[in-house]
């Protein structure tokens, strides 16, 4: 099911993660500047995935909308919807492999750090 935001949850700091769905098809057309059909399109390649909710109905997230920006930037520049897959799909393995070597970093530093204080 998917939650409504109120104006309490705004205020309250109980606000969507970025990757939970919350906008609507109609919403997220217009916060991309696009049409709802392009939305569709760009569905239908691959390019985004919104979450649905229990009847189905799409519910694009922050994420989402971050995509859509970065879909629209790359048709801006001519590129091809199906060169675009392509381009998401390394831009999102580099971040994959950057949050990983990240994260090794961060576990050598402290195996380091306590080595060091083993001594």
């Amino acid at each position: 099911m998917v939650k409504r935001v109120t104006g309490a949850d705004r205020r309250g700091g109980n606000l969507p993660g970025a990757g939970q769905g919350v906008y609507a098809i109609s919403v997220a057309a217009e916060l991309a500047g696009v049409g709802v059909q392009t939305l569709r399109l760009y569905e239908q390649y691959g390019l985004v995935t919104p979450a649905r909710s229990s009847g189905g109905t799409r519910r694009y997230s922050h994420d989402d909308l971050a995509r859509l920006h970065r879909i629209t930037e790359l048709t801006g520049q001519g590129i091809p919807l199906t060169a675009i897959g392509r381009i998401l799909e390394l831009e999102d393995a580099n971040t994959t492999l950057r949050d990983a070597n990240a994260a090794l970093t961060t576990e050598r530093d402290r195996l380091r750090d306590h080595g060091s204080s083993q001594r």
